[in-house]
């Protein structure tokens, strides 16, 4: 009875393998999608499974090099059978005949991207600066980051000089990404990535419905939104110097403990006049986490005096406030 059962046991497991191997070829699913390992984002409504979830979880800090998955994973038309996925700042591409560890590639969206024509102006310090194959240096605090992240190996070389954007920021373009110098911010956090995946994926006229969120994979990882522990509020101003009488746009971004953008903070800001009094503006950020207060209206404003404005921002329990200003011309 024993043998009997050994050999019903042994028997049944053939057959397992049998359909398993059968059912692969007849739908020609690659194993990378047959695999439910991985993690439902909530924060986008998308899941990341397989190879792809393993190449993500190997990146330090995967969150602020990739940002969070647009799409789930599909397959391309062109090119044809391309495994891809979207992730807001990356594009990650599925190569079934490399070796292991290797069928995770990130699709150049730097190159794929850019435009030269920006002015531009190129930095080759000794000590501050590192020079590239493609002839381009990387310096100063995109330098940092660059080496901080893996360098080369995750971003690729330079592709261009430093350059400025038509809203005056300072970025760099690289094979796979694009580096943002954001002043406002302390040092160690002011470079930030452009969203390229995002901007891919509307540039190439992919599919607007893959972006809508989908319910988590059977099995599969689901855990909370990362809520905000503490938030950050920076301020600015359009114009750093006005007429005495004029109008003036004032800023405002918050940030969560990881950078990341918060929406639906709301506060205040208050605009401090040397003549005529205070006034009061509400403000909410949008999904960037950014708010707006606009034309702001004063008149008479003594020559060369200086006007404040406080801002105090909130997120339910948490709150943060800070001070700008800027100069009324002589």
């Amino acid at each position: 009875m024993v043998v009997y059962n050994g050999f019903v046991s042994n028997v049944r497991r053939l057959l397992v393998v049998v359909v398993c191997v059968t059912l692969l070829g007849i739908t020609g699913t690659s194993v990378q999608a047959q695999q439910t390992f991985g993690k439902y984002f909530t924060e986008t409504g998308h899941n990341v499974v397989g190879e792809f979830w393993s190449f993500y979880q190997s990146v330090p800090d995967a969150d602020v090099i990739f940002g969070y998955p647009i799409t789930d994973a599909f397959v391309t038309a062109f090119p044809a059978g391309l495994e891809v996925q979207y992730f807001q700042r990356a594009r990650f591409e599925y190569h079934p005949e490399l070796s292991e560890g290797q069928r995770v590639q990130l699709t150049p969206l730097g190159a794929y991207l850019y435009q030269a024509g920006a002015p531009s102006f190129d930095l080759n310090i000794p000590g501050a600066c590192q020079s590239f194959p493609t002839g381009y240096a990387v310096c100063y605090d995109f330098l940092t980051f660059f080496e901080q992240h893996s360098g080369a190996a995750r971003f690729g070389n330079p592709i261009s000089a430093f350059e400025f954007l038509s809203d005056g920021r300072i970025v760099q373009h690289f094979e796979r990404a694009r580096f943002e110098w954001h002043p406002e911010l302390e040092r160690g956090q002011n470079i930030l990535l452009a969203d390229l995946g995002s901007i891919y994926f509307s540039t190439i006229g992919e599919e607007p419905a893959r972006l809508t969120r989908v319910l988590p994979i059977e099995g599969i990882i689901v855990e909370s939104p990362q809520w905000a522990t503490s938030i950050r509020t920076l301020a600015f101003v359009r114009k750093a110097v006005t007429l005495p009488t004029d109008t003036q746009d004032i800023y405002v971004i918050v940030l969560d403990q990881a950078y990341t953008p918060v929406p639906n903070a709301t506060g205040f800001v208050i605009v401090h006049q040397p003549v005529g009094g205070d006034q009061a503006f509400p403000v909410t950020t949008d999904a960037n986490g950014i708010g707006f207060v606009r034309d702001v209206t004063f008149s008479n404003q003594p020559p060369g005096s200086l006007v404040e404005l406080y801002v105090e921002m909130r997120l339910g329990d948490l709150k943060d406030s800070t001070m700008t200003s800027f100069r009324i011309w002589r």
